[in-house]
């Protein structure tokens, strides 16, 4: 006879264990690896044939614009079989960059903003379709984990990406850095094609429903539960305001690093590899937490490095391992909390909305994100011309701050038994 002894500790649910996950995950990883090293090389090419600031800039406005159209691709996400819509979308877009060869001087400009234009409008209805296709995958304990995987894979390409664009830029010229993007989409789309997931069937429009109606439901069901509308709004002021510190950033390094623009990629370069490890615990910390002090701690960091990067330029260092330590600081609670923000309001929009509702729920998260920073961006780059740079960032570390207290002082009777239920793996309607 033999005994065996179980382990009394349960591991934690991983979507790892699932083929499907990792093959989406590979995919995923080379995507965001082309598409990081991509966005700036285009900004820098631009800059080149140009001669002008200004339309190298003109890059990210293109790149920024498709969030308004965000909603009408979480529409068409939730209307078809995704992961066909999947595969149609990485090989159009391979081919829509593809077209950069066609550019070969200052008078096909144009055609690299349109290129921008349409990858990153593609960055969008792949965003919506893949929601929806995780949501068909995962039980309720896995999202997380996916989520948090997703978003260390973003931060860490972050890092890897730009450095590495620029260098085969410099070394071999835009075509590396076009073949290395084109490569990224058709790896993924390799990858979904070799993917079987049984999908929630494509609903049709309810007679008598408008248009206008069905394209706007994912903001309707962001506000409609109270949790879910608390984070949402918390998140668009959050975000909106680190607006203003992006557009503070290289006042801050030169007056808190006392140090020239140079000094942008050493400080960025803290931050995301604080966003790595941000990412990578975000699942474990979520199981202990549940979604919304996960979203509360990753806000509350993200206040911490606002209200220091204030302090830093307030009351600036003599000595330069010091300026280095105080922006160190600035970027690390920065980088550490953002993850955890994306990852707590993410999955719980997964677990709450039904899945012929993620697509355009993920839209407009990503709406309501990404366009209050825009905003806020356009906003405090007019201000400073009028207002000292410091109490903007005051005041953008104030307005985080009331978004972090906010949630945390949010509460419900239900919220205990809806982490219990999310953790437990039984499904939660919402």
């Amino acid at each position: 006879m033999t005994t065996t002894a179980s382990d009394p500790r349960p591991q934690p649910p991983s979507p790892l264990r699932r083929p499907a996950y990792r093959r989406l995950m590979i995919g995923w990883f080379a995507t965001n690896l082309g598409d990081s090293a991509l966005y700036l090389v285009l900004a820098i090419w631009v800059r080149e044939l140009t001669g002008s600031d200004a339309a190298g800039a003109l890059v990210f406005l293109f790149l920024g614009l498709p969030a308004l159209l965000a909603p009408w691709a979480g529409q068409l996400a939730d209307r078809v079989h995704r992961r066909p819509l999947l595969i149609v979308t990485n090989l159009a877009t391979a081919g829509v960059v593809l077209a950069l060869l066609l550019v070969q001087g200052p008078q096909q400009v144009w055609l690299i903003y349109a290129v921008t234009f349409g990858y990153g409008l593609s960055a969008y209805l792949t965003s919506a379709a893949q929601s929806g296709m995780l949501r068909d995958l995962l039980p309720d304990d896995e999202i997380g984990s996916a989520n948090g995987i997703f978003t260390s894979i973003d931060n860490g390409m972050r890092i890897v990406s730009p450095p590495l664009g620029a260098g085969l830029y410099v070394l071999a010229g835009p075509w590396a850095v076009v073949a290395v993007s084109v490569a990224g989409y058709l790896v993924m789309a390799l990858m979904l094609l070799t993917v079987r997931i049984e999908e929630s069937a494509p609903e049709p429009r309810a007679a008598g429903v408008g248009y206008w109606h069905e394209v706007s439901a994912g903001f309707r069901a962001l506000l409609a539960d109270p949790l879910l509308r608390l984070l949402t709004i918390a998140a668009a002021v959050g975000f909106g305001l680190t607006g203003i510190l992006n557009a503070t950033i290289f006042p801050l390094i030169e007056h808190g690093l006392q140090a020239g623009p140079a000094a942008l990629g050493p400080a960025q370069a803290i931050q995301g590899v604080a966003a790595l490890g941000g990412g990578l615990l975000s699942a474990m910390v979520l199981r202990r937490l549940g979604e919304r002090r996960l979203f509360a701690w990753g806000m509350t960091l993200v206040a911490v490095g606002s209200f220091a990067a204030f302090a830093l330029v307030q009351w600036p260092m003599p000595e330069e391992w010091m300026r280095w330590i105080g922006i160190a600081l600035v970027q690390w609670p920065i980088g550490f909390g953002v993850p955890w923000v994306v990852v707590g309001l993410s999955t719980l929009r997964m677990r709450l909305v039904p899945s012929r509702l993620q697509g355009r729920t993920s839209a407009a998260m990503n709406v309501s994100i990404n366009v209050p920073q825009m905003i806020m961006l356009a906003i405090g780059t007019g201000a400073m011309v009028l207002i000292d740079f410091r109490w903007l960032l005051l005041a953008a570390a104030i307005g985080i701050a009331g978004a972090a207290i906010a949630v945390w002082a949010w509460r419900s009777p239900n919220e205990d038994a809806a982490d219990a239920s999310a953790h437990d793996g039984r499904p939660t309607s919402g």
